[in-house]
């Protein structure tokens, strides 16, 4: 069953050169906003609690599809082998978003002082607390099965890290924001996780549950999943149109903002990998444990993160810009670290 629910033959073409596709959009974004204005101005209008409904209509189909690949009946299995849920839950949850508040805080504000103004740095940091707090919940699929992880595993992994995403998401982004002197609208923040995490998740196992029990599970397998395979990226590229199309001024102006942006994220990405994978090695789990292990917390949900932060700061905001990055630096990095895990497989007990 695992199996057939984590048929990928290799990642996609979309994704595969998502980092490209990312880099198109932003420029099809900025061009719209420098000499197409009426466009964003005009989208800009639809707003209800400071959520822009194009975006989230766009981010709905960018989180969807993914929730309806998660097997919640998977959890019932969790007691069985729990030392590779621990490495889990204590990298993504204890770790993660306070690496990231810390390694993000120190670039921006120290690093990166004579570069970027307190204000703006201020604004990157709390995308970056974003990214931190929403480990990854789908494309970790794609890097389990490239590193061959145990498809059955890695299911519980990303179910159970969802139904946690529920729970302490919202406090960890405000403790973090509230500690980098950020304001904290509670009213958008809650919304933001009800919006794009509580419905989609819903409407997810819903649309699974009646699929499976009127078709089979082979065919919400191996046919109904795969009508989806290109709506989340779809979305996402959609999304960062829109978003850039906002940002066109601020990026224009402050092009060497994406690289600064940049350099933080990709650190935070390797340590966190690094720190559950050689833990999985000290805890003596097989490979195809510790790898997906590694990978869910080095890879950011970031369609949540860009939806919170426009929720919250706005579509024209540099938290929103800062989260865009993220997507950015996602792909070659985390290809990277597949590369990395693949070659050094021997370091770990046979399964």
């Amino acid at each position: 069953m695992a199996k057939q629910l984590i048929d990928i033959k290799g990642i996609s073409f979309f994704e595969k050169y998502l980092t490209l596709w990312v880099i198109l959009c932003m420029a099809a974004g900025i061009l719209i906003g420098k000499y197409l204005p009426g466009i964003p101005t005009f989208l800009g209008r639809f707003e209800y609690a400071q959520v822009s409904l194009p975006i989230a209509v766009l981010i709905w189909l960018m989180i969807y599809p993914m929730m309806m690949k998660v097997d919640f009946a998977s959890i019932k299995n969790v007691g069985k082998n729990p030392k590779g849920l621990y490495v889990t839950w204590v990298t993504n949850w204890l770790i993660k978003p306070f690496t990231m508040y810390v390694i993000a805080w120190f670039f921006f504000f120290v690093v990166f002082k004579a570069l970027i103004p307190a204000e703006l740095a201020k604004s990157y940091l709390a995308g970056a607390i974003l990214l931190g707090a929403a480990p990854c919940t789908a494309m970790v699929f794609v890097w389990s099965h490239l590193t061959k992880g145990n498809p059955a595993y890695t299911v519980v992994q990303v179910a159970t890290n969802d139904l946690i995403i529920l729970i302490a998401f919202t406090p960890i982004v405000a403790l973090l924001l509230g500690i980098g002197g950020i304001k904290i609208p509670w009213n958008t923040l809650l919304l933001s996780v009800f919006l794009f995490v509580v419905i989609p998740l819903a409407g997810g196992i819903i649309t699974r549950t009646s699929v499976i029990k009127r078709k089979g599970l082979e065919y919400f397998n191996t046919k109904f999943i795969s009508k989806f395979n290109n709506v989340t990226i779809g979305g996402l590229l959609l999304t960062l149109i829109i978003i850039f199309a906002f940002q066109g001024k601020v990026i224009l102006e402050n092009p060497l903002h994406i690289v600064l942006i940049a350099i933080p994220l990709t650190i935070q990405t390797f340590l966190i990998f690094f720190i559950a994978y050689f833990t999985s090695r000290r805890l003596r789990l097989a490979h195809c444990i510790a790898a997906p292990a590694g990978m869910i917390g080095a890879s950011n949900f970031f369609e949540l993160s860009v939806a919170v932060a426009i929720s919250l700061f706005g579509t024209t905001s540099p938290v929103a810009m800062a989260t865009v990055v993220g997507v950015l630096v996602e792909v070659p990095v985390m290809l990277s670290l597949v590369k990395i895990a693949n070659k050094t497989a021997h370091w770990f007990p046979e399964a």
